[in-house]
C-alpha cells in the first residue's frame, strides 16, 4: 500500500472560497473563527469550557444513554459516553444524511477524519478528553437524496414514498433491496459480511434512524465513535431559549443577510438563503415552516396558529410535537447541546457554516473551528500499472477528459503543432498593422480587427481538424485513457461522491477501514491518493 497527497487547488474540484480558506486568505478570514491547527485548539478549548454549562452535559448523556439502550456498544464508545459528563471532555463532530447503506464512500472519510483528529488532539492535550461524534440528520425530509446507493455501476434503489422526517421512516421494503444487493455480490467471505451487515442494519430494524445507528456502530463502534440523533425531546428542550429568541427577533435572517452582503463583496456565492424565521414545527408525519403573521404565528399548510412564541411552547408541552431549526439553525442547535470544538465537513457544508459566524455571536454561542474533511482516490495496483503503461500520472487524471486526451495526443504525436505560438505570432503581426493604420487611415482599424478574428478562428479550426486526425490515428490510446479515467472518475466526478464503500469492502474487507485510518491525515489539508 502506498499513498501520497495532492494540493486541493490542483484537483479542480473545490470552490474558490474553500481554496481561499485553506490558504487562510484575508478575503475569507472574517467568515470563520479559528483556523484548524493543533495549536489553535488550546484557545477553542478554553472558550468552550467557559461557554458550555455543566447541566447540558447531563442532559446530553441522559439522551445518549436512552438512544443507545438497544445498541451493543464497544468498550471505547462506552468510555466516551461516560466521559462526556466530565468538564474536560470535548467533542469533534461531523454530520450526514441517513443515506441508504451510507451512500457515497466519502461518508466514511468524514468519520475517519473525526476519529483521527480526536487521536491527534489526545496526544497534544493529554489533560483533556476528545470524543468523535457522528450527528445523524434524522429530521431531514429529502428522501430522494438518500433512498439509493451505487454499486458496480448500478443504482440500488429503495421504492419508498416520502413521509415526514426520514429518521422515523419505516424500513418497509428494504427486504427487497437486500435481495437485489445480495444478488450482485460475489460468493466470497467479505461479500457475505456485507450481506449480514445490510440485513442486520435495515431488515432487523423498524425505522431508518435505528438502522443507520446500527450500521455506523457496526463499522466504527470499536473506534469509539458516538452516534447522536438530534431528533430528541430532551435535547430540544436545551434549544428552547434560542428558538424563542429566533421567533421574537428573527436573528438568523438579519445576521445571515448581512453576511451574504459581505460574501458578495468578496465575490463569494451564498450557499443558503435565510427565511424570515428558520424554524420548523414537527408533528406526526409532517414538518412545516413556522411563519410570522399579523396575528402572531402559524404553521404552514396546517391549521395551527399561535398568538406568541410562548404560546407555541405551551402547546408543545401538551403534545408530542417539537420545534427544530432548518439547515441554518441546525449548526447552532448542535453547538448548544454538544461541548464541541470543531465541525468536520465537505466544501459545501463549510461554505454554509461560514455564513453563520455572526449568527452565533448574536446568540452568544461559541463558533466552532471548521475543518475540511479528508478526500481520497482509491486506486488498485492493477489500475496503477495501466496508468504507468499509458504514461498517465495520477495528477493527469484530474484534468477534464478532453484536456487529458489532447495533451496525451500532442505528447505522442510525431507532428509538432504548437498553435499557441502561431496565435502569438499572428497577434503580433496584426498589432503592427494597427500601428500603420493609426499613422495613415484609422478607418482601416475595423477591417484589420475583423481579419485578425477571422484568421484566429481559422487557426482554431485547423488545430481541431489536426487533433481529430491524430486522435483517429491513436484510437487505441484514446480509448484506453477514456476507460481508465471513467473508471476512476465516474461521470467525470470524484469517485468518492459516487461509489458506495461496499464496492471496496467486497475486495478489501476490514482492511479498507484500517487503510483509511493509516492514510487519512485530517490536518494535512491535502487530497489523498491511495494505491493498494
Amino acid at each position: 500500500m502506498d499513498s501520497f497527497q495532492i494540493p486541493y487547488k490542483k484537483t479542480n474540484y473545490f470552490s474558490k472560497m474553500i481554496l481561499d480558506y485553506l490558504e487562510e486568505k484575508k478575503s475569507v478570514q472574517s467568515f470563520y473563527h479559528r483556523f484548524p491547527s493543533l495549536d489553535n485548539f488550546s484557545a477553542q478549548i478554553e472558550e468552550k469550557t467557559e461557554g458550555f454549562p455543566f447541566e447540558n452535559r447531563k442532559v446530553l448523556v441522559d439522551a445518549l444513554t436512552h438512544q443507545y439502550k438497544n445498541t451493543s456498544t464497544g468498550e471505547l464508545t462506552q468510555q466516551h459516553l461516560d466521559k462526556l459528563l466530565l468538564p474536560n471532555t470535548f467533542t469533534i463532530t461531523t454530520g450526514h444524511q441517513l443515506n441508504l447503506f451510507s451512500g457515497p464512500i466519502y461518508f466514511l472519510y468524514k468519520i475517519v477524519s473525526v476519529i483521527n483528529l480526536c487521536k491527534e488532539l489526545q496526544e497534544k492535550y493529554p489533560n483533556q478528553n476528545f470524543v468523535p461524534i457522528y450527528w445523524m440528520a434524522s429530521e431531514d425530509h429529502d428522501l430522494e437524496e438518500i433512498q439509493y446507493f451505487n454499486f458496480k455501476n448500478k443504482k440500488i434503489f429503495w421504492e419508498k414514498e416520502s413521509g415526514g422526517a426520514v429518521g422515523k421512516m419505516s424500513t418497509d421494503g428494504l427486504e427487497d433491496v437486500y435481495q437485489k444487493f445480495s444478488a450482485l455480490l460475489n460468493t466470497g467471505v467479505q461479500a457475505q459480511e456485507l450481506r449480514d451487515l445490510f440485513k442486520k442494519s435495515y431488515v432487523a430494524h423498524t425505522n431508518l434512524a435505528d438502522a443507520t445507528r446500527y450500521l455506523v456502530n457496526a463499522l466504527f463502534g470499536t473506534y469509539g465513535l458516538v452516534v447522536l440523533d438530534g431528533d430528541d425531546q430532551q435535547l430540544k428542550n436545551l434549544f428552547k431559549p434560542y428558538a424563542l429568541k429566533e421567533l421574537k427577533e428573527q436573528v438568523s435572517h438579519k445576521e445571515v443577510t448581512k453576511t451574504g452582503e459581505h460574501l458578495r463583496a468578496q465575490s463569494y456565492p451564498q450557499q443558503v438563503h435565510p427565511r424570515e424565521i428558520n424554524l420548523f414545527y414537527s408533528g406526526h408525519n409532517f414538518r412545516e415552516r413556522i411563519i410570522k403573521t399579523n396575528e402572531g404565528y402559524k404553521v404552514q399548510n396546517r391549521a395551527l396558529s399561535f398568538s406568541s412564541p410562548e404560546n407555541i411552547f405551551e402547546h408543545l408541552e401538551n403534545s408530542n410535537d417539537t420545534v427544530s431549526g432548518n439547515a441554518l439553525l441546525r449548526p447552532l442547535y448542535q453547538e448548544v447541546i454538544l461541548p464541541n470544538l470543531c465541525y468536520v465537513g465537505g466544501g459545501g457544508e463549510l461554505s454554509y457554516w461560514m455564513q453563520l459566524k455572526s449568527t452565533f455571536k448574536a446568540f452568544e454561542v461559541p463558533f466552532p473551528m471548521l475543518l475540511l474533511r479528508n478526500s481520497a482516490l482509491l486506486i488498485t495496483e492493477k489500475q496503477h500499472k495501466k496508468l504507468n503503461k499509458l504514461e498517465v500520472s495520477v495528477e493527469d487524471l484530474f484534468l477534464s477528459q478532453n484536456q487529458l486526451i489532447v495533451e496525451k495526443v500532442k505528447e505522442k504525436s510525431d507532428i509538432h503543432f504548437d498553435f499557441n505560438a502561431k496565435r502569438k505570432q499572428l497577434k503580433e503581426s496584426f498589432k503592427s498593422l494597427e500601428q500603420i493604420a493609426l499613422q495613415t487611415d484609422p478607418s482601416f482599424m475595423g477591417a484589420i480587427k475583423a481579419q485578425e478574428k477571422k484568421q484566429l478562428k481559422g487557426l482554431d479550426h485547423l488545430e481541431k481538424r489536426l487533433l481529430k486526425a491524430e486522435k483517429k490515428k491513436m484510437y487505441d490510446l484514446v480509448t484506453r485513457i477514456e476507460i481508465i479515467q471513467n473508471d476512476l472518475f465516474p461521470n467525470q466526478s470524484l469517485e468518492e461522491r459516487y461509489r458506495n464503500f461496499s464496492e471496496y469492502y467486497e475486495y478489501y474487507g476490514k482492511d479498507l477501514l484500517s487503510t483509511l485510518f493509516k492514510t487519512l491525515n485530517p490536518l494535512a489539508l491535502e487530497f489523498t491518493v491511495i494505491i493498494d
